[in-house]
């Protein structure tokens, strides 16, 4: 599995691991020394849902950074890069989600990416890639693997979620990284003795499930046209990829009550938004009773 991904995504090695939260707390850990500063998003994941693992794990600080979607651009990353002074921390890793949860499953260009690239290289940063969705943005934008793999130093790639694997991430680098990785992996209590069926899974997810996404993405798309005739719903955040989110006219916590009441599973964004996801396990009757319901303005 690890060979697989290394050159699917056109990189020497990979590592496998329980979760993406590991394969990108790791991969900081590698690209950074403590007292280092890492650029990312103020809505990514590795800042809001890893339990505070860069500060814990790799002992950096974190520069947040606006952007529409959830989405950096050069600009604005290289205007926040620190200036060499013992007052700072060394700005040495930047840090891109693709797809962007909070920005609604949004999707960086390639050219979006080169820019930042270019940033990266000449301030000698180092760039890391969130790809807990990447291949949803792969299906929706039309690059390959291999482009983004050439664009980016270390990458944490899931195998669950869309593609449908019960565990599992992997992180890819050069060889010297894995190396590295590995050593870490075994410190924070990721090894495991019988992995081969949980990377069986991955694999089969890689060879069966990736052409599907445009069915989750299809999918996603028409809910989020049928939210925006709900009386209930102010505005749906626009839908490029599997995930919808929509924000409430009214306190979100009481609509989610309703839906769970209905069988419909859904994720609080706050306290008037509302996270939608349509994934592997999700069937057409699914979908048939879900647009029923939103229908009926729930």
């Amino acid at each position: 599995l690890e060979n697989k991904l290394a050159a699917l995504f056109g990189k020497e090695a990979g590592l496998f691991c329980p979760s993406g939260t590991m394969t990108n707390q790791i991969g900081i850990r590698i690209n950074t020394q403590p007292q280092d500063e890492v650029i990312c998003h103020k809505y990514s994941h590795v800042y809001l849902y890893e339990g505070g693992g860069m500060m814990s794990n790799s002992h950096v600080s974190v520069k947040l950074l606006d952007g529409e979607r959830g989405l950096l651009d050069a600009a604005t990353i290289e205007e926040n890069i620190n200036e060499e002074n013992v007052h700072y921390p060394k700005t040495s890793l930047v840090v891109l989600e693709n797809t962007m949860n909070k920005g609604g499953g949004s999707c960086y260009d390639l050219t979006t990416i080169d820019n930042i690239k270019k940033v990266c290289d000449n301030n000698n940063l180092r760039l890391h890639l969130d790809g807990a969705r990447i291949f949803n943005a792969i299906i929706a934008k039309g690059y390959s693997a291999h482009d983004i793999g050439k664009r980016f130093d270390t990458l944490s790639i899931c195998l669950s979620k869309g593609l449908g694997a019960p565990v599992g991430s992997v992180l890819l680098g050069t060889s010297a990284d894995i190396k590295k990785a590995r050593r870490v992996r075994k410190s924070i209590g990721g090894g495991m003795r019988q992995a081969g069926y949980l990377a069986a899974a991955g694999i089969y997810a890689l060879d069966n499930h990736v052409q599907r996404l445009a069915i989750d993405h299809e999918r996603a798309q028409h809910i989020g046209k049928v939210l925006q005739n709900c009386s209930t719903v102010k505005s749906v955040m626009p839908v490029e990829t599997n995930i919808v989110i929509f924000e409430t006219t009214v306190d979100a916590k009481s609509i989610l009550e309703k839906l769970k009441s209905l069988g419909i599973k859904a994720a609080g964004f706050g306290k008037q938004a509302i996270r939608l996801v349509f994934h592997y396990d999700i069937s057409d009757d699914m979908m048939i009773e879900l647009e029923s319901i939103l229908k009926k303005d729930f």
